[in-house]
């Protein structure tokens, strides 16, 4: 197993009677990293399927009495695939209220269901994190700095699953399944989308737009959604993890826009999939798009596996002046340009220096990116 980050911290949550929610897409490892765990702390303990209906039967009108009869005297209590039992929510509370010597873990591979049913439930009462495709600073930890950088290229286009780096060889055939197979599960099976040829469509233009400002409104034209409807299945496409947004900065200088946004995928190689391309890099025109994909989903990843909290937006004006990417912590502002080219040369726009004169502005090449994602 490639080791992750997040095994850390939740083994550092073990010692606390908070439940601990992990959530993410499918495929990225959340089983075989809990799988690990209790490998490794070699403790009896319960492993409870959602996929499983007699599991979700069993659970999904629970009382403090039947859960205390069905744990027993294990302490440990692992939940996967949460998100497709009813009332997940309550419980966990009903343990975590009744059982105090008992730790739950629970998986969810959309944040549909499992988020809304715990978050009022469990107030105070769970840790929350979100699990990614394997990144490049696991990678770097798995081999060394000097093979992942020789294999960047490949990563831009076939990405971080799993599967797709434990099966080199295989990525098309690998990434098509995912796509087709895992892909719009969660979306179609609990919110009943109705039109799944348009939710499909709709998919394809964001991914042929990446690194582009979106309009709802020419989203709706190439998908034959209306406008509202665009919206909510970009929504539901960021609670199944596939997609997420990016808000343009502003504050108060008037030719700043101010309500442009960015959507990007969680992994290249998933992209690259929905639009058919594994051409390599020299063959492609959205080679630009896809680093700044890449570098902006690494970055994310770095930023949660350690708790480094940060308001995060791209920077824009009428006049197209533009920054890939801020950050702003604590108050002050680092800005991000992102070249592929490792030969590219600073070149940030006048505006927004003199508006915001204490920013720091910086160059992320080819060449210098790997302390920016790790």
């Amino acid at each position: 197993m490639i080791p992750r980050i997040l095994l850390e911290l939740v083994e550092k949550r073990l010692s606390d009677q908070k439940a601990i929610i992990l959530l993410g897409p499918r495929q990225v490892g959340k089983t075989t990293l809990l799988k690990h765990l209790v490998t490794k702390l070699n403790q009896d303990h319960l492993w409870w399927n959602g996929d499983e209906t007699d599991i979700r039967q069993m659970l999904e009108e629970p009382t403090s009495t039947m859960l205390k009869s069905l744990i027993g005297s294990h302490n440990l209590v692992i939940i996967d695939e949460a998100q497709r039992i009813a009332n997940i929510g309550l419980c966990i509370k009903l343990i975590y209220d009744n059982l105090p010597d008992v730790k739950v873990i629970a998986t969810g591979s959309s944040a549909f269901e499992l988020a809304n049913q715990i978050n009022e439930p469990l107030t105070g009462r769970k840790w929350e994190y979100n699990m990614f495709p394997i990144s490049f600073e696991e990678m770097v930890n798995h081999t060394d700095l000097l093979s992942e950088k020789r294999l960047l290229e490949h990563r831009l286009i076939f990405g971080y699953y799993p599967e797709i780096l434990n099966q080199p060889g295989n990525e098309r055939p690998i990434l098509n399944q995912l796509s087709d197979s895992y892909l719009f599960k969660d979306i179609l099976v609990w919110e009943r989308v109705q039109k799944p040829d348009r939710l499909e469509a709709l998919v394809q233009a964001l991914a042929l737009q990446l690194g582009n400002e979106v309009s709802y409104l020419e989203l709706s034209g190439l998908s034959g959604l209306d406008k509202e409807t665009v919206e909510r299945y970009i929504l539901l496409l960021e609670r199944a993890f596939i997609v997420f947004r990016l808000r343009s900065f502003h504050r108060n200088h008037r030719t700043e826009l101010k309500k442009s946004r960015k959507i990007y995928f969680y992994d290249n190689g998933l992209r690259n999939s929905i639009i058919n391309n594994f051409n390599p890099i020299d063959l492609r025109s959205d080679k630009g798009a896809l680093w700044e994909n890449f570098l902006v989903t690494e970055r994310m990843k770095r930023l949660h596996y350690n708790q480094i909290f940060v308001n995060r937006y791209f920077w824009r004006t009428h006049e197209k002046q533009e920054i890939d990417y801020i950050e702003d912590r604590n108050g002050i502002l680092y800005g991000y340009e992102f070249k592929w080219n490792p030969n590219s040369k600073e070149k940030f726009p006048k505006t927004f220096a003199k508006v915001y004169p204490d920013s720091q502005l910086n160059l992320i090449t080819s060449a210098n990116f790997s302390n920016f994602v790790m």
